[in-house]
């Protein structure tokens, strides 16, 4: 009889979890939908529940729950505007308030994406105390993910959506906010910021095991290793990225690469299978993936130089990306530069020239192309510079140059026409190779008349 009414109980229980109709938690309040797109919601009901979603816009759409009491939908959005209220009605009536219809990105990375405006202890962000003070905007919305790992994936995060005001806008991610004011100062819609992003996170714990498993050298976790959760393989993905599938987006903005540092020789392959999978999971084409060069900082005896290598050869052989230089804005000390500012909106200059088809301004700066060996000297020539190169009055003292004996020697620089630079020293007669800014703690001296920064770059190929 006990085991009876244990049974029963056990039942109800499980009846009353189904009866419920449920909501991911970033389908909320203040959420941002992305403009003039069938746009996916889903939810859980009881098993083979009639669920209706209507937007108070003039759309509306209708499916049931399979057995598992799972459901998902699609419903037109509108061009950018609101406020809005959707309403779902299954089991029970759900009703989300205060809704806008404008574009939505995905933010992710490690620590200097998920540093916020207001900065970290005793590490500041340039400009904070006025960029909060003058942040009311109901336009600009974020949702941040509350930190997670695990080893299977799941459907939900915490969280919730928050509007730029002085009250909220010091725990934004810096990097999404600067990127999406300037997104929303010149498009004049509203933005949504999904900011899913942990410091201290290895590129290979926002990917996929089916992903991964392609990759010898990585080995799948057993268990999840509690010193350092976000630099377990799958781990970020499964928990922080894996619920987000299918929420429709317009593109990406990704920071991270200093957890990599030492395995640069395969992050290449690496981001560009991540890049792929979370393009082929999101089911949205090719969609923009823009991210940040790691800045300079002083990482010892690694040379963080071949990590921001590796991240250049993404940028240049991956369909639909682009990457901010940040060689100008740097500190050998602080491994969070503090102009968040600044590479906030060059990752909006990508999107807004790329995707949004703005005109007339510059979104990367002089990018190598080639090489020419002249007597004793080398001349290099570069690409992305209509308007020509310049060193904004700063001396050259980043390049290097060297002959067969591969030492190379500080070289001095001179712009010539044509964006074409000539490289030379006295201590190297017959020059085979030029490097710049080829080290951890340099400054840029490089620059489009824009002030877009050169990447550092070499032209040999040689080995550490």
């Amino acid at each position: 009889m006990l085991q009876k009414i244990f049974f029963l109980l056990f039942l109800s229980i499980v009846s009353n979890s189904y009866s419920q109709t449920k909501l991911a938690s970033f389908f909320s309040d203040r959420m941002v939908l992305q403009q003039n797109k069938a746009v996916s919601i889903w939810g859980k009901d009881k098993p083979k529940t009639t669920v209706e979603v209507i937007g108070n816009w003039g759309q509306k759409s209708k499916t049931k729950t399979d057995k598992q009491g799972n459901w998902k939908l699609k419903i037109q959005t509108p061009a950018a505007g609101g406020p809005y209220t959707l309403s779902v009605k299954g089991n029970k009536k759900i009703v989300l308030k205060d809704i806008l219809i404008g574009e939505v990105w995905l933010c992710s990375g490690q620590s200097n994406m998920q540093m916020p405006v207001k900065g970290f202890g005793n590490q500041p962000i340039n400009g904070s105390q006025e960029a909060i003070l003058n942040s009311k905007n109901t336009n600009i919305r974020m949702f941040h993910t509350t930190l997670n790992a695990s080893l299977t994936p799941l459907d939900d995060v915490k969280g919730d959506w928050k509007t730029a005001s002085p009250e909220n806008t010091g725990n934004f991610s810096a990097t999404a906010y600067f990127f999406g004011k300037q997104l929303e100062s010149i498009l004049k819609v509203p933005v949504g910021l999904i900011v899913t992003c942990w410091g201290g996170s290895s590129a290979e714990a926002w990917v996929d095991k089916e992903t991964l498993s392609q990759y010898k050298t990585i080995e799948l976790p057993s268990e999840i290793n509690l010193k350092r959760k976000q630099q377990t393989p799958t781990a970020l993905y499964n928990a922080m990225l894996h619920p987000f599938i299918g929420y429709s987006i317009k593109g990406s903005i990704w920071y991270q690469g200093e957890a990599n540092r030492e395995r640069a020789d395969n992050y290449n392959n690496l981001m560009t299978s991540l890049i792929s999978s979370w393009r082929k999971q999101w089911n949205q084409g090719d969609f923009p993936f823009y991210f940040t060069q790691i800045a300079p900082y002083n990482y010892g005896k690694t040379n963080s130089a071949y990590l921001r290598e590796a991240q250049l050869k993404t940028s240049q052989t991956l369909k639909n990306t682009g990457m901010v230089v940040t060689l100008d804005i740097g500190d050998c000390n602080f491994i969070h530069p503090r102009e968040k500012k600044t590479v906030g909106e060059r990752l909006a200059y990508w999107a807004l020239s790329k995707n949004y088809n703005l005109s007339g301004i510059e979104y990367a700066g002089p990018r190598y192309t080639s090489m020419k060996l002249l007597n004793n000297k080398i001349e290099l020539k570069f690409e992305n510079a209509p308007n020509g190169i310049s060193s904004f009055g700063k001396e050259f003292t980043a390049f290097e140059i060297a002959g067969e004996d591969k030492v190379f020697y500080p070289a001095k620089a001179k712009i010539k026409r044509n964006n074409l630079v000539d490289v030379s020293s006295d201590k190297v007669q017959k020059p085979i190779a030029v490097r710049y800014a080829f080290k951890n703690c340099v400054e840029a001296s490089l620059f489009s008349t824009s002030g877009l920064p050169a990447s550092s770059f070499r032209t040999d190929s040689w080995a550490e």
